[in-house]
């Protein structure tokens, strides 16, 4: 996953604007408050990117963890939220030495296209022993292996338009596609998972699996997978 936090650290071409940026984030906390299932549920952010807004996340727990691999987006993030109450910022490393059984709610948002099978079934393990019994792990934005680039530019297209950043997209799309973010997609592509395989993926990690009706965010053509301790 090195390559793929090495560009996402850095000023990449992903949002083709501060608008697509801004309503990005707030959709996504939008969705994945609605999962938050308590007043004092302790939630965990895994991959939370720039999470501009998740203090909308926050408001409903009672305390969320935002996991970020990298360093620079980490630290931005925690100067962001630097004295909130309920906010608290962290490195993949220190997930690992949370408590077994200690977490309500675990997100885990667009990551998955980015994690080798083995990082991947060691991270569901590791969510596994972290959820308590009664604990929702939920996965969001897969990419089913019928997705292509041209119906993923179509979704941000739909997106810009329903947002207000459509010619921003459109040249955005053009930016892209000469950037490094194809070299990459290239070189160390990107992870899809039908239905099926996620399932028994989640299954081999101790996890019961359902998916949600809709996808986390805007695009409606990747999954969302709602999975509980066996």
């Amino acid at each position: 996953m090195s390559g793929w936090v090495d560009f996402l650290d850095s000023s990449h071409p992903i949002y083709v604007s501060d608008r697509h940026r801004d309503v990005h984030y707030r959709l996504i906390a939008h969705d994945i408050r609605a999962y938050v299932p308590s007043p004092t549920a302790i939630v965990l952010d895994y991959g939370c990117g720039d999470a501009l807004h998740a203090a909308d996340i926050a408001a409903p727990a009672g305390r969320l963890l935002l996991c970020e691999a990298g360093p620079h987006v980490r630290a931005a993030v925690a100067k962001r939220f630097e004295g909130h109450p309920k906010i608290t910022v962290i490195a993949p490393d220190e997930v690992g030495r949370l408590h077994d059984h200690s977490l309500d709610l675990i997100v885990m948002h667009s990551v998955a296209q980015y994690l080798t099978a083995d990082e991947l079934a060691g991270l569901l393990s590791l969510f596994r022993r972290l959820l308590k019994p009664d604990g929702l792990f939920v996965l969001g934005d897969v990419i089913p292996p019928d997705v292509s680039a041209p119906t993923d530019a179509l979704a941000l297209l739909r997106f810009g338009a329903r947002e207000g950043f459509l010619a921003a997209a459109l040249f955005g799309l053009v930016r892209t596609v000469f950037s490094s973010y194809w070299r990459l997609r290239s070189t160390l592509g990107l992870a899809r998972y039908d239905a099926g395989t996620i399932t028994q993926r989640l299954a081999t990690a101790g996890l019961s699996t359902q998916r949600a009706p809709r996808n986390i965010g805007h695009n409606p053509a990747r999954m969302t997978f709602l999975a509980r301790p066996k």
